[in-house]
């Protein structure tokens, strides 16, 4: 019988599908926007589906096929659980959906399904440890209240320095000069501007944090100073929790690993495998939804 394994993998920026046959042969991929659930359930079952239809155009699977189809849902803020509800009680076309966290995923993905641990750092951050069939988490209760180690906080602080800069309460550099170019020199519009700020908008200014940083722009390095002491705060807690692995993964964690000191590096491994193939690990294992 003919089925097919996707694997979702959705954060607050973007979301990431992959299918494979019951052979386990890829035979397409593609990439849409957010599908954090806690910004809505139904416009991130529509990013779900768009990737997925993308991605069996890819395959040369049609709509027909979906039926076929067995579903694992790696997805940000599947660990609320009303959110979980809700996503689970919308309508879909697939044969099965199975849905956890995003950090869930990522650590069956990266250690292949065995113990161990990893920490998140993109848009959101988690850290998570796997350990004889439990999961033990740390952080990842959503921007703006958690979150630490992220490009959302990464990015709020930036924003809280430049204002201050704007006041004269803190020296001025090339990085705050920039981001105020951006809204046109004028503070107002940063006010305006944060009332509808999603976390993938003050996301956006972390690859210039890590440009000026290169240069040694002090607020830059400042900025990612905190970034690596929030990240080794949730380091220090899975050691302490029994983790002896830990790899680093998301777009903020893979550039961070200079800025750790070297104590805690000496626990950082290398994923065997993405957050997509963890979230494939879960298509058709119902045993492997949160709730």
């Amino acid at each position: 019988m003919i089925e097919y394994y996707v694997g979702i993998d959705g954060g607050g920026t973007s979301c990431r599908a992959r299918i494979r046959d019951n052979q386990g042969r890829l035979l397409g991929e593609a990439k849409t926007g957010s599908a954090n659930i806690l910004l809505g359930v139904e416009s991130a079952m529509g990013s779900v589906i768009e990737a997925i239809t993308q991605a069996a155009i890819q395959a040369s699977l049609t709509i027909d096929d979906y039926r076929y189809m067995h579903v694992g849902l790696a997805l940000a803020g599947a660990e609320q659980r009303d959110a979980w509800q809700a996503f689970k009680c919308l309508t879909h076309p697939f044969k099965s959906i199975t849905l956890n966290t995003d950090a869930y995923g990522a650590c069956l993905g990266a250690h292949n399904g065995d113990d161990g641990a990893i920490m998140i750092a993109g848009t959101g951050s988690c850290g998570l440890l796997l350990l004889n069939g439990e999961q033990h988490v740390v952080g990842g209760r959503e921007f703006p209240i958690s979150d630490q180690g992220s490009g959302a906080v990464m990015g709020l602080h930036l924003i809280q320095q430049v204002l201050l800069i704007q006041d004269g309460v803190v020296p001025d550099s090339p990085l705050g000069q920039e981001v105020m170019s951006e809204f046109n020199n004028d503070i107002d519009a940063i006010v305006a501007w944060s009332k509808t700020a999603l976390p993938r908008d003050y996301g956006q200014f972390c690859p210039r944090v890590f440009y000026f940083a290169e240069q040694r722009d002090t607020l830059a390095v400042r900025l990612l100073q905190q970034t690596a002491q929030d990240i080794e705060m949730f380091l220090n807690a899975l050691i302490t929790k029994g983790a002896t692995r830990i790899c680093l993964m998301g777009s903020i964690a893979q550039r961070i690993l200079p800025w750790l000191s070297p104590p805690i590096q000496q626990w950082i491994v290398e994923p065997q495998f993405d957050a997509i193939e963890g979230a494939i690990m879960l298509a058709g294992r119902p045993e492997h939804n949160l709730y």
